[in-house]
C-alpha cells in the first residue's frame, strides 16, 4: 500500500500506514498501490498530478471521493493481491464513490477485470499515468489504455513523495531488454526505455533539495540502463553514478538490481571510492545450478556467480548482498535443489527472497516439460528458508559489538519504547530493520545516529544510541 507520512520533528508517535491528516474538507483521493517501487513511483506521479490539480488525500477509505487502486500483475500471487484488493475496496467504499484502478494488471487484463469487476469506474494502463485527472474527472465510466506499456517522468511532471522525507525512489528506467524464461515483463512492461542522463539529474538534485537523504536508483535492470540509446556494458549508468557523486552533500545512494554478470570491477572500484554508493547489491541470480540457469535463459553460470561474490567481499568490505532463488523451476531435480541449498551455506548471503517457480502463460517456461507438482514446490520453498535462517543468524552476529550509521525512522510498531531503524545493509520495505532498546539520545526522526549492535533478533539487529 502507498504510504503517506506526518513528518515528524520530535520524537511523536506516528499515523497510521496509509494515512495523513487534512484539517479542511475537499475532493478526498485515497491510494492503494501494489507491487514494486516502481509502481510506487507512478502512484507518487498520479498523487502530484491530483494535488496540484486541488485534489486532498483522504484520512480513510471510508471517507474518500475517489479511490485509485495500482495494481501488479507480474506473478498470479500477485494479480490474486490485486483482485482480491479491489474486492475489499468495492465492498468498503461508500456508495458515492468513484473507483478508478491502473497499473500491470489492468495493462494485459483489463477486459477480463471489465467483465469480473463491472463496478470499477475508470481502467487506466501502466502506460497512461498522466491520464489521472482524466480518469477522476470523467462522468462516465471508461477506459484509457494505449500501447504505452510503461511511463517514464519528462519534465516538469508533479510527483508527491508517500515516503518518509528522507528517502526516496528514483526511477532511471522502464521495461527490460532480457529475455527470462519464467518472466513476462518485456510482455507487461515493453522493451527497455532509459531516462535520459539530463532528467535523472534533475530529479536526482530535486530529491536532494527537499532533504532525501537516501535516493533508491529503482529499474527492471540497472545494468541495462542507456543500452536503448547504445551504450555499451554499465558505461551510461558509470556515467551517472559519476555526475551523481559529483554532489558535494552527504547523502545515500542505493542499487536495486544489478546482475552478477554486470558488477564490473569499475563499479566496484567506484563503490570503494565513495561510500555514499551504499555497499550494497540486490543481485538476482535465481539459481545456481548451470543446467538450470540455461533453461531459466539467464546470461550467467554458476562459476561466474561465485567469482562475483568472491570478489564483492574481498573487495568491499562490510557489503551486505541481496538475491532471489526460485524453487521448482521446470525439470529442477532433487539432486539440483541440493546444489543450491548447499549453495546458500557455503556462500552465504545476507539476504535472500526465496519464490516458488509461477507458471506464466506468455512466458516461455510455461510450456517447457517436467512441471514440478506443486506440493513439491513447497516443501523446496520451506526447506531452504529454514537453511536462510540459519544462516542470516550467523551473519547477524558478526555485527554485533560493531558501532553502525542508522538511520533512526521512528517507533516500533510493536511498542513504543523502543525505535526502528536502518543502516546501509537493510533496503526499506524488504530487508530487517535495527531495533532500539536505547533511544535516548535521539532527538528527531529521519537523522543518522551512532549505534552499537548488542543482539540480533531473527533478520534484525538490536542496539542503543552512543
Amino acid at each position: 500500500m502507498l504510504r503517506i507520512f506526518k513528518e515528524e520533528q520530535e520524537p511523536t508517535p506516528t499515523l497510521s500506514k496509509g494515512q495523513i491528516q487534512f484539517d479542511h474538507e475537499g475532493n478526498k483521493i485515497y491510494f492503494i498501490s501494489l507491487g514494486c517501487p516502481r509502481n510506487l513511483v507512478d502512484s507518487e506521479v498520479m498523487l502530484g498530478i491530483l494535488l496540484k490539480s486541488g485534489y486532498e488525500v483522504a484520512p480513510d477509505l471510508e471517507s474518500a471521493d475517489y479511490l485509485v487502486i495500482n495494481t501488479c500483475g507480474f506473478l498470479e500471487a500477485s494479480r490474486k493481491e490485486s483482485s482480491g484488493t479491489i474486492e475489499e475496496v468495492l465492498q468498503q467504499k461508500k456508495k458515492s464513490a468513484k473507483l478508478i484502478v491502473t497499473g500491470c494488471m489492468v495493462q494485459t487484463h483489463h477486459e477480463e477485470m471489465q467483465k469480473r469487476f463491472p463496478k470499477i469506474d475508470y481502467f487506466l494502463g501502466s502506460g497512461d499515468v498522466q491520464g489521472i485527472l482524466q480518469a477522476v474527472q470523467a462522468t462516465q465510466k471508461g477506459k484509457l489504455v494505449t500501447s504505452a506499456r510503461s511511463f517514464l517522468e519528462v519534465g516538469e511532471v508533479p510527483r508527491t513523495l508517500s515516503t518518509p522525507k528522507h528517502f526516496a525512489y528514483l526511477k532511471i528506467a522502464e521495461g527490460c531488454r532480457k529475455r527470462c524464461s519464467y518472466c513476462v515483463i518485456p510482455t507487461i512492461k515493453g522493451p527497455l526505455k532509459s531516462k535520459s542522463k539530463e532528467q535523472i539529474l534533475k530529479e536526482f538534485h530535486l530529491l536532494l533539495d527537499q532533504g532525501v537523504k537516501e535516493i533508491i536508483l529503482i529499474a527492471q535492470d540497472l545494468g541495462d540502463y542507456g543500452k536503448d540509446f547504445g551504450s555499451r556494458n554499465l558505461a551510461a549508468l558509470l556515467d551517472l553514478l559519476r555526475s551523481m557523486l559529483d554532489c558535494k552533500k552527504d547523502f545515500w545512494l542505493r542499487l536495486l538490481y544489478l546482475y552478477p554478470d554486470e558488477i564490473t570491477d569499475e563499479l566496484i572500484e567506484l563503490m570503494k571510492q565513495d561510500r555514499r554508493i551504499c555497499p550494497y547489491l540486490d543481485m538476482p541470480i535465481q539459481h545456481i545450478n548451470n543446467t538450470m540457469l540455461k533453461s531459466m535463459r539467464r546470461m550467467t553460470s554458476r562459476e561466474d556467480i561465485i567469482a562475483t561474490i568472491t570478489k564483492l567481499r574481498k573487495e568491499v568490505p562490510g557489503v551486505v548482498i541481496r538475491t532471489s532463488l526460485i524453487v521448482g523451476f521446470p525439470g529442477e531435480t532433487e539432486e539440483q535443489f541440493e546444489e543450491l541449498a548447499q549453495f546458500i551455506q557455503d556462500y552465504p548471503l545476507d539476504n535472500i527472497g526465496i519464490f516458488k517457480f509461477s507458471r506464466e502463460p506468455g512466458s516461455h517456461a510455461y510450456d517447457l516439460p517436467d512441471q514440478v507438482p506443486e506440493e513439491v514446490k513447497e516443501d523446496r520453498y520451506h526447506r531452504l528458508m529454514k537453511i536462510q535462517r540459519k544462516v542470516v543468524k550467523k551473519l547477524n552476529k558478526h555485527w554485533i559489538g560493531k558501532t553502525l550509521r542508522v538511520v533512526v525512522e521512528g517507533y516500533h510498531p510493536e511498542s513504543q519504547l523502543l525505535m526502528r531503524g536502518r543502516f546501509y545493509g537493510q533496503c526499506p520495505e524488504i530487508d530487517g530493520i535495527v531495533i532500539i532498546n536505547d533511544g535516548r539520545k535521539v532527538k528527531a526522526f529521519g537523522k543518522e545516529y551512532e549505534v552499537e549492535i548488542t543482539d540480533i533478533a531473527d533478520y534484525d539487529l538490536i542496539g542503543k544510541v552512543k
